[in-house]
């Protein structure tokens, strides 16, 4: 059984709760991938995604095609 970590949110969980010109949905320029809670939310998306310490993250490996014409 889960149960929830000690203590507050990491991050802010309505646009209420960010501060001034922050906004609430964008996207990771990394993965491209859709964030909500603004800077905070990206930081712990970039904390939990791309840490190359876990196994979390894109896996893909970049194929370059040579075409001669």
């Amino acid at each position: 059984m889960s149960r929830t970590a000690d203590g507050p949110h990491p991050h802010p969980l309505t646009p209420a709760d960010l501060p001034p010109g922050d906004e609430w949905f964008s996207g990771c320029p990394d993965c491209h991938l859709p964030i909500q809670s603004g800077g905070s939310g990206l930081a712990a998306h970039r904390r939990t995604v791309h840490n190359p310490r876990r196994d979390y993250g894109d896996r893909r490996t970049p194929i370059t095609i040579r075409l001669d014409f």
